[in-house]
């Protein structure tokens, strides 16, 4: 295995594999260096979700909110928005309505768009092989959340992996998320103005005792509670879908079909599908495997939202790859 060079440090990439794992992890995290910030947000956002065991934080309206949240910031914002919109370019739709949905994927708390977007098409160019962000082969907890919790040299500056979002960077609504970390806070005024929401309901039924306690439950269930739950959802189509599951198609990689996580991420489980079809808008691609997401687009087509859906190939053969100025082929590969 050929030795790479890390400065005046020769590194094997063998070296870097510890025992039980079958791959080793991406060269741009050798030596591990801890993200702090990341994992001390991480951390309090776990150990505030925890508070949701306390009954006096519970409340109906957090409740409501945190399902709510599941689907309007996971689903619409996440599967829909970053990864079928932004990232594959499974179908078209008006400027504003695009950024409307990059907005709702950042009150996940999973980065700016561009960010997401880079590290998920490496994700394809290099899947389940050394360079691939989030392998499970590397480790199952790497896969799933070790990944995020060290510094990649590669894919923690703008200029290290703008050579993968060239697309979304000339609009200047992404660039603006990325200068100066804007993203972060549109996700801490999200959970401001959800904790406002609470307390002025709280307020306006029970008082002031009310609007505390309908604040903290805001914060807990509304925004702390469905932000982790979203994050574990999307995290285990990088570490259940590379793990468990079957597969419909011969793929490079070790993408599977994996019903539990389909239901978590709105259809995101369906990973071989996905990944021996990317642009495709649709995950499901079997009558039984469901995939709310899908059905949401197709919604948004019958009312004219969205345009130029990609259909799977499976259900239309003749389908022929979308080339052109700006457009994201099936296998984006960072260099066009």
């Amino acid at each position: 295995m050929a030795t790479v060079t890390d400065g005046d440090t020769a590194i094997s990439p063998a070296a870097v594999i510890v025992p039980g794992e079958r791959l080793p992890r991406p060269i741009d995290t050798v030596p591990v260096v801890a993200d702090l910030p990341q994992v001390i947000v991480l951390g309090l956002l776990h150990l505030l979700a925890a508070a949701a065991v306390v009954p006096w934080c519970f409340t109906w309206t957090g409740l409501v909110a945190a399902v709510a949240g599941h689907f309007l910031f996971g689903m619409c914002g996440i599967t829909i928005g970053y990864h079928r919109l932004l990232t594959h370019r499974g179908f078209a739709c008006p400027v504003w309505f695009e950024r409307l949905l990059a907005v709702l994927g950042i009150c996940t708390l999973q980065g700016s768009p561009a960010r997401w977007v880079a590290i998920h098409r490496v994700h394809h160019r290099e899947s389940d092989e050394q360079p691939d962000p989030h392998s499970p082969l590397a480790g199952f907890f790497w896969g799933h959340t070790g990944w995020l919790l060290v510094r990649h040299r590669n894919l923690d500056r703008t200029g290290s992996y703008e050579r993968y979002v060239r697309d979304l960077l000339r609009d200047r609504f992404y660039l603006e998320m990325e200068r100066h970390d804007m993203w972060f806070f549109v996700y801490l005024a999200h959970a401001v103005a959800l904790v406002a929401i609470g307390a002025a309901i709280g307020w306006w039924t029970g008082g002031a005792a009310e609007a505390v306690r309908l604040a903290v439950s805001m914060a807990v269930w509304g925004v702390a509670l469905r932000t982790v739950v979203v994050l574990h959802g999307t995290w285990a189509v990088n570490s259940l879908s590379h793990t468990w599951g079957y597969r419909n198609y011969q793929t490079t990689d070790n993408s599977r079909n994996n019903w539990l996580v389909a239901l978590l991420a709105h259809g995101e489980g369906w990973h071989n599908n996905h990944h021996a079809d990317q642009r495709a808008a649709a995950h499901g691609h079997r009558w039984w495997e469901l995939d709310m997401s899908w059905w949401v687009i197709r919604s948004l087509e019958a009312v004219g939202l969205v345009s130029d859906v990609v259909r799977p190939r499976a259900w239309n053969p003749a389908r022929r790859p979308v080339t052109g100025p700006g457009a994201i082929p099936d296998a984006f590969d960072g260099d066009e």
